[in-house]
């Protein structure tokens, strides 16, 4: 059996999670029209068939991804979905973005990768003992400075460099972080919901992206199938 066959999350867990219910007929986008089954009550209704189609798609190119050594940048821009990109990232070994993106993490890669390398300079620092020459009052406002760097760069400590993918836990929500990535060349991967343009990236998973169960149940699922891939070492040849 492929091992893809058990990825597939079953169609009364979906249902229970509320990923069928789309948004408003009067916010949809025409371009989501082969991912809606039908609209009852003004509502979209996701083909979850389709859901589970295109979850598998997306986890083998996720996957061949990593086996190549790829870099996999994970950005959640809402409050149901923080946790478990968080948990799936760390899951991974990869960098993330939660809550806030900072304009300019892909366009302007150098000047942030510095903020974070400047971070870490901080923390080791600190665990060395070398701030205990200042004041108390400085000390203080270290912390807060660092605090304050942490909340903004501790999930890019591991964007070594850019990555190959970034993954948007709400494409619709995710504007910012999606253009720059087209702008860099970079592929995206989206759980998308019925008012968001799915040409506008490479890679979507069709669901309801405002319920927490309906977001963790896929971020579960890719953590299940991706967390032990790693990079394929290459072939030697005698």
């Amino acid at each position: 059996m492929n091992s893809m066959d058990n990825l597939q999350i079953s169609y009364e867990d979906m249902l229970k999670a509320g990923m069928h219910f789309g948004r408003k007929k009067t916010v949809f986008n025409p371009k989501m029209g082969p991912f809606v089954y039908m609209v009852r009550d003004g509502i979209c209704i996701i083909d979850l068939l389709k859901t589970q189609m295109q979850l598998k798609n997306t986890t083998e190119f996720l996957k061949t991804t990593i086996q190549k050594g790829g870099l996999v940048l994970f950005v959640s821009l809402t409050k149901q979905s923080t946790e478990g990109i968080k948990n799936l990232a760390q899951a991974l070994n990869m960098p993330y973005v939660i809550d806030r993106w900072i304009g300019g993490t892909l366009t302007n890669f150098k000047v942030i990768n510095t903020r974070v390398r400047k971070l870490e300079e901080m923390e080791a620092a600190q665990k060395s003992g070398a701030y205990e020459k200042y004041t108390k009052k400085e000390r203080v406002e270290l912390s807060k400075e660092m605090a304050k760097m942490s909340s903004h760069f501790e999930g890019l400590k591991k964007l070594t460099r850019m990555p190959d993918v970034v993954v948007v836990s709400s494409l619709k929500e995710s504007a910012l972080p999606v253009h720059e990535a087209k702008k860099m060349g970079v592929k995206v991967v989206a759980i998308t919901n019925t008012d968001a343009d799915p040409n506008s990236v490479e890679y979507i998973i069709p669901a309801n992206d405002r319920s927490k169960k309906s977001v963790d149940l896929i971020l579960e699922a890719l953590k299940t199938e991706l967390q032990n891939v790693g990079p394929v070492a290459p072939t030697t040849t005698q």
